[in-house]
């Protein structure tokens, strides 16, 4: 597999990576933001997709709040520690290309941490689109994603237009914080 993530990231630091947020839990740090803000957008007992979910971090937290959350994500190294740190969380080792109809449908659909900005060079409107087949008519997509990438949001627009999605809202953190064009991070939500 050919993408950004396996490339930036080499075996060790994806070992590493898979209980960073288990480290910083047990600090004492909030990582449990991404999963508040989609909760406050979806009705209780959702179905939910964590798209790009690593370690199932943000599912988990969503399952926690009542919902039928699950998670996808390429990296096999991090979806066996997430089912060790999750047990009985529904996580797949599966790219998100090979997303069909079939899967969902799904209420929310969200890919909170760089997931775009992740995938292989030039798929991402093809993961949109993937992502777009199991979203339920009137379905909600949050995608949130660093700005100083080569994907950038004027190609986020570009692409979610193509599925049909319109934007709804964008903030520049996780926290509701407004969207300003320097932000270095974007929460964009889509109908």
């Amino acid at each position: 597999m050919s993408t950004r993530w396996f490339e930036e990231w080499s075996d060790a630091e994806r070992t590493a990576y898979a209980t960073r947020f288990v480290r910083l839990a047990r600090r004492g740090q909030d990582i449990d933001g991404e999963a508040r803000f989609v909760d406050a957008l979806a009705d209780r007992g959702s179905r939910i997709l964590d798209a790009g979910c690593g370690t199932g971090r943000v599912a988990a937290a969503l399952a926690a709040r009542g919902h039928d959350a699950r998670g996808v994500d390429a990296d096999g190294t991090l979806i066996e520690a997430g089912r060790e740190q999750h047990p009985g969380l529904p996580l797949e080792h599966r790219d998100l290309l090979d997303l069909t109809a079939d899967d969902g449908p799904f209420e929310l659909v969200v890919a909170a941490g760089n997931v775009l900005v992740y995938v292989d060079p030039g798929t991402e409107a093809a993961v949109l689109r993937a992502l777009a087949s199991v979203l339920a008519p009137g379905g909600t997509a949050v995608l949130g994603f660093a700005t100083d990438r080569a994907y950038t949001v004027a190609d986020l627009d570009r692409d979610a237009a193509a599925v049909g999605w319109h934007l709804v809202h964008r903030f520049s953190t996780w926290q509701l914080d407004p969207w300003r064009d320097d932000a270095d991070w974007a929460v964009s939500v889509f109908r």
